[in-house]
């Protein structure tokens, strides 16, 4: 569309972007199994409530708005709580998973060159680690050596061992891994890097939050965060199982010594001194604000809460999938994610049951090798479960009966 002659009403702006949303996945009633969470009405009426009054503040310089510098405090030192990060850590807002995870490999770099003089750099990850780490290297000029993982899906420690040598700046897990949900040997990965002298980031933007519950809830949680010696950064995404607006997440460093590597400062032009902590320089508060609100209100009680209903629903979804011969679970799940393969490919094609999925309002992530869909499992779909097996198994039959098939589509578009 071109830019209309003369503005238009507000109704009738407004009334085209309703209009536009028609054929969005409705993720309020809980049917969506990826890239929206949430937690109640409630909550995100707090979180568009604060989001609206921090619209258009700038953290870029919090000089200016020190209400912004309040906020990124308070929220990085309740996610330092959950990290375990002791009084030593240090942290920024980012503005989601992919930008701290652009800022773990940007410091490790940068460390890597001021403190061994490293000019070809290279970081070893599993080939479970986040597509957002190989961003970092392309943007970056870091190499990738990525290591295929074991049968279970956890990363080969000592294949990672191998792939390592005098340029490694940084070695990766995930605490889980997203593909398949299963927590990487965190300890065993870290202590690579504390016999080297090395930076290890744990990936924990999707169980950053809800690790630190489960353990709390009784269940059996290997070491994944702080308490590991040899961690050196993680990040957690707050708009993700932390149930804040789009786009908030946190990266923390074991001390401000580390986290130093990931600012960029210069005076190098006719503008006086810019520093930034991460990719943006205008960082938009609201994102900030219904973090920060939506933390508050939720409080400790609620986020135990939310994650016993998420992963009850796990659980019961899990289940579902074993009693279905058609399907198996690619991994028992170790927090809320879910990967579903075909128990035979040659008969049932799972990217087709998505498609039908989808034409009855359900929206499940794609993805492989394997061909496998992905289901992030949150608040919401407690009690919505055997709704969702039910038009899964008639999704099944429905496939089974046109021998159709599908496409796996992408986890992230660029249109």
């Amino acid at each position: 569309m071109s830019l209309p002659a003369h503005g238009r009403s507000r109704d009738d702006v407004l009334a085209d972007l309703d209009s536009f949303k028609a054929k969005d996945v409705r993720w309020r009633d809980g049917h969506a199994f990826t890239l929206t969470y949430n937690a109640g009405d409630d909550v995100i009426a707090v979180a568009e409530a604060a989001y609206a009054k921090y619209s258009t503040e700038n953290a870029l310089n919090t000089d200016a708005f020190p209400s912004l510098k309040r906020i990124q405090a308070d929220v990085v030192d309740m996610v330092a709580g959950w990290l375990h990060a002791g009084p030593d850590g240090a942290g920024f807002m980012t503005t989601g998973g992919t930008e701290s995870l652009l800022m773990a490999v940007k410091a490790a770099r940068e460390r890597g060159r001021k403190e061994r003089g490293i000019t070809t750099p290279n970081i070893v990850l599993p080939t479970s680690a986040h597509a957002a780490l190989e961003k970092g290297c392309y943007y970056f000029g870091v190499e990738s050596r990525r290591v295929p993982v074991l049968a279970d899906w956890r990363a080969d420690v000592t294949a990672m061992e191998a792939a390592i040598d005098d340029n490694t700046v940084l070695v990766v897990g995930s605490a889980p891994q997203y593909p398949q949900g299963v927590i990487d040997p965190i300890t065993e990965i870290a202590a690579l890097a504390a016999a080297r002298d090395i930076n290890c980031h744990v990936d924990a933007c999707m169980g950053g939050v809800t690790l630190a519950y489960l353990g709390r809830l009784g269940y059996d949680i290997p070491p994944w965060n702080f308490d590991v010696p040899g961690v050196t950064s993680m990040s957690v995404d707050l708009h993700k199982f932390g149930y804040t607006a789009k786009g908030a997440s946190v990266i923390m460093h074991r001390n401000k010594r580390l986290r130093n590597y990931q600012t960029f400062v210069t005076d190098n032009w006719l503008g006086g001194v810019y520093g930034s902590s991460g990719v943006l320089g205008t960082k938009g508060g609201g994102a900030m604000a219904a973090a920060w609100a939506v933390m508050n209100f939720i409080g400790d009680d609620g986020y135990l809460r939310l994650t016993g209903a998420a992963r009850t629903a796990t659980e019961q979804l899990a289940a579902a999938i074993r009693a279905t011969p058609q399907l198996q679970l690619r991994a028992e799940p170790d927090t809320t994610l879910i990967a579903i393969g075909a128990t035979d490919p040659s008969q049932l094609d799972v990217y087709a049951v998505a498609d039908a999925l989808w034409r009855r309002g359900w929206y499940v992530d794609r993805q492989g090798p394997p061909q496998s869909l992905h289901c992030t499992v949150n608040a919401v779909h407690e009690g919505r479960i055997d709704a969702f097996v039910a038009d899964l198994h008639a999704s099944i039959a429905e496939v089974e009966a046109a021998a159709s098939t599908g496409r796996q589509g992408a986890y992230g578009t660029v249109e």
